[in-house]
């Protein structure tokens, strides 16, 4: 199976935060943020492997800054490391206010898909091919939360 670039998988996707996607204090729920997350992430993990993939788990969510109400919100997602039949993508979000005030990094997070074939079993997909310094950095990065990931499961 050839190689595939980092940036075949990479999705940007936008959205607007409405008065549903908020709690109390005019933030975007936490909830809302995951399944926007997890939506793009699977569609970077389906562009990399070409096959439907689902969500076996999802670490080091991190909410750096509160996004508001009427903000814009950015996420980008793409494969950091292919395995076997199981890919980590990285997530980052962004946010911009009609205002201009601009959050670079409001939330990011790692998760772990698998793809799988029409009957549910595991396929193989491609290997990762990284191209530059931070794609190979994150590349290497991946290999140590794997087992991180791993060694948790058996515990």
């Amino acid at each position: 199976m050839a190689p595939k670039r980092v940036a075949e998988s990479r999705v940007v996707t936008t959205n607007l935060v409405l008065p549903n996607d908020t709690n109390q204090l005019g933030n975007l729920l936490g909830g809302t943020m995951m399944h926007w997350i997890d939506v793009c992430a699977a569609i970077a993990a389906q562009r990399h492997s070409g096959h439907v993939c689902v969500t076996a788990s999802v670490d080091d969510l991190v909410f750096h800054d509160p996004i508001k109400l009427g903000d814009v919100v950015t996420l980008t997602a793409f494969v950091t490391r292919a395995f076997h039949s199981s890919m980590e993508i990285g997530v980052t979000v962004g946010a911009v206010s009609t205002g201009g005030r601009q959050i670079a990094r409001a939330t990011s997070a790692f998760l772990t898909f698998v793809a799988i074939d029409e009957a549910g079993r595991t396929v193989a997909i491609p290997p990762l091919l990284p191209e530059n310094d931070e794609e190979k950095l994150l590349f290497d990065q991946a290999l140590v939360r794997r087992e991180l990931r791993l060694k948790h499961r058996q515990s």
